[in-house]
């Protein structure tokens, strides 16, 4: 047996060994504490998530079962596997081997399998689901970024730098927000944070602050969907409550 005795364990507490694993590995575990407790702890778990699985079947799903017994057409019975030996040339009368089939073959293949799932589940801790989010329904799934971007009523007005760098404004009036992503930006001056700001009703509100450069996306804070333009500006690295600097791009969303 190549296989360590301790791997075991698992196939075992749901009766997934043969014959010679079993014998083996049940010989070697009244001397194995970690095999013991790993054994009756994936026996408790395969135990709970049958409980966690099981569903009351449908009234109607015997009748529907034996409607389909007519339609539906019987595997033939498995026959015993024969094995030929070479040809010999010296005798004539057709001889073989005949090899039964283990019994327990195709449960132990659904054990396995089991097994694997109820492992799956102790590693990580928690039973997930396997099936994906329903992405049919994009307000449900997309981040607060992602719903302004895509929004129909999305208006975007884009400000280049001379360095090659780029911010990009959006804001969408239906969602309410507005979104600043930036392109290759520089950093800030040491001590110092681009802040942003939002322009409703001709003051400039406080929307966050960008402390690194690069390429970035900020979902603004306050009434993106009240702004008439977004406006960037150097200030202290804590932020202002108002601007302190003229600001170094203003997005209006009336040149849009």
């Amino acid at each position: 047996m190549t296989t360590s005795i301790h791997a075991l364990s698992g196939a075992y507490a749901v009766d997934a060994l043969d014959d010679d694993e079993r014998a083996g590995f049940e010989a070697h575990l009244p001397g194995c504490r970690d095999c013991q407790v790993e054994v009756a702890e994936l026996r408790r778990a395969a135990a709970e998530l049958g409980h966690e699985l099981a569903e009351e079947p449908p009234a109607a799903l015997r009748a529907s079962v034996l409607a389909a017994i007519s339609t539906v057409r019987p595997l033939p019975p498995e026959a015993p596997v024969v094995e030929e030996p070479a040809a010999d040339t010296r005798s004539t009368a057709p001889t073989g081997v005949v090899v039964p089939l283990r019994r327990s073959g195709r449960r132990r293949l659904a054990n396995l399998a089991v097994a694997a799932a109820i492992l799956g589940v102790v590693g990580v801790g928690a039973v997930t689901q396997p099936w994906s989010p329903d992405t049919s329904t994009p307000s449900r799934n997309l981040s607060a970024a992602d719903r302004v971007l895509s929004a129909d009523d999305a208006e975007t007005v884009t400000q280049k730098f001379p360095d090659g760098s780029s911010a990009t404004v959006t804001r969408s009036v239906t969602e309410g927000r507005a979104v600043l992503s930036t392109k290759k930006m520089a950093a800030p001056p040491a001590g110092k944070a681009f802040e942003m700001w939002l322009l409703i009703e001709g003051r400039m509100a406080p929307a966050g602050l960008m402390t690194e450069g690069g390429d970035q996306t900020f979902v603004l804070t306050g009434d993106g969907g009240a702004a008439t333009a977004v406006g960037i500006t150097v200030e202290p690295e804590t932020g202002s409550a108002a601007p302190t600097t003229d600001p170094i791009a203003l997005m209006e969303f009336e040149s849009a």
